[in-house]
């Protein structure tokens, strides 16, 4: 059978699955047990594949996933996290627009805390938007930087996006870790360029009120007593890793550990925050460790029927410039994005497209950020990105998703400007992994 009738098979058997209302792993393992069955030779070949699948996710390197979820859950549920957005809130004081900075700026912090993109949305949603609107703040000046900034946890470190993504397509999951914190940073930038400029064209979008005048005095006091503590969380699991001392699962662990002990020094950390992030990062692990074992048997489903094969040759043998198949991935990305979730455009992209990218010479570490940054996009991509939902469901009632879509469309830009630079200057993604690698 010709490649891409395998591929295109595949990969509808895969969505009308999740279409009829099959879960995103079952969806994937029902698909390649039917083919495990015709490619494999019958039952003994679908065994096999079940054997290998499951051997696919007894690594140890795949404790990082939990310990990292767990870090995130904790981090909210000991109420860490309104500390810093507190202290934060004095910091900015009286500047013009400061909810909408002070979205950037805690997301951007919250991100290197908790690696979740919907967690983030959420947070920020809930806590800031009834602020906002109190203080008539327009909805897409409310709407925008909350999507946006949401979506930083898919990029900056402790990503849990990054963490699977790394052990699906089986590149250093520290050094992909590593790679998305100056990225990062830079999107955040651009976030508060773009409300900068929105409220240059708009000032009414943002209205000055009347705030506490704070001391300088106060001011350091809240960063020394709320914001610097977190810095024992960001150096335990970021410069761990940066600088050798341990590898992305000892890191993980190191954080979760300086979680408790600043919730234990805030005198927060009680029996039952601890069992609720449990709870919350058992579901989510179990969930993902499901959708390993999907995605590694179809990997191996198709390179054993030579789809991969036949794929790689077709694109190499194409006619068209390294630049542009990276762009055509790319939008693929985004036009996935408004059918299915993150997750899923993870499975059905990454054992197709890296190898694509390998063929093209692209770095894998740089490549994998490139893929995050997509999916990052696919998320706030209308009509149907996961995080214009998680938006909508936090906005107050009457709230359409177009005005979601709408608020979204300037920080999808700045997106656009980030992969951009990316591909301009791939050492802004690959310096700080190389810099480990060299001290290591």
């Amino acid at each position: 059978m010709e490649w891409y009738l395998v591929l295109g098979l595949m990969i509808s058997g895969i969505c009308l699955l999740m279409v009829a209302g099959i879960p995103v792993a079952f969806a994937f393992m029902g698909a390649n047990i039917v083919a495990a069955l015709f490619f494999f030779g019958g039952l003994p070949g679908t065994q096999q594949i079940l054997v290998n699948g499951v051997g696919s996710v007894t690594i140890f390197t795949f404790v990082t996933i939990p310990l990292f979820l767990i870090m995130g859950e904790l981090f909210f549920r000991t109420g860490l996290a309104m500390r810093v957005f507190d202290a934060l809130d004095i910091l900015l004081g009286r500047l013009p627009g400061r909810l909408a900075y002070l979205t950037v700026g805690g997301g951007a912090l919250f991100s290197t805390l908790t690696g979740s993109s919907m967690a983030n949305t959420a947070m920020l949603g809930s806590l800031l938007l009834p602020e906002m609107k109190k203080r008539g703040y327009k909805p897409y000046m409310t709407m925008g930087p909350i999507l946006g900034t949401g979506g930083l946890a898919m990029i900056i470190p402790p990503s849990g996006l990054a963490v699977l993504l790394g052990s699906i397509a089986q590149i250093d999951i520290a050094a992909l870790l590593l790679a998305g914190l100056i990225p990062g940073f830079v999107l955040a930038g651009l976030y508060a360029a773009m409300i900068a400029f929105q409220l240059w064209l708009d000032p009414e979008a943002a209205p000055a009120y009347d705030v506490n005048r704070t001391t300088w005095l106060e001011k350091t006091k809240a960063v020394v007593i709320n914001i610097l503590p977190m810095g024992l969380v960001i150096f335990a699991v970021i410069g761990s890793i940066m600088f050798g001392l341990a590898t992305p699962t000892e890191a993980a662990a190191f954080g979760v550990a300086a979680v408790m002990i600043l919730a234990m020094l805030f005198r927060c950390l009680t029996w039952s925050a601890i069992l609720e992030a449990f709870r919350g990062a058992l579901r989510v692990s179990g969930m993902i460790f499901l959708i390993i074992v999907g995605s590694s048997t179809f990997s191996q489903i198709l390179a054993y029927s030579g789809a991969t094969t036949g794929m790689v040759e077709f694109v190499t043998k194409a006619q068209v410039s390294a630049l542009v198949m990276l762009l055509i991935m790319f939008v693929t990305l985004l036009l996935l994005g408004t059918m299915i979730d993150a997750t899923s455009i993870m499975l059905l992209t990454v054992p197709i497209f890296f190898p694509i990218a390998k063929a093209l010479g692209f770095d894998p570490i740089w490549f994998g950020l490139v893929l995050l940054l997509g999916i990052e996009m696919s998320g706030t991509t209308p009509p149907f990105g996961m995080l214009l939902f998680v938006m909508l469901g936090v906005s107050p009632p009457g709230t359409t998703l177009g005005q979601v879509a709408k608020a979204a469309a300037p920080f999808l830009v700045c997106d656009a400007i980030l992969l951009a630079l990316l591909i301009a200057f791939p050492m802004l993604a690959l310096y700080l992994p190389r810099l480990a690698q060299a001290s290591g």
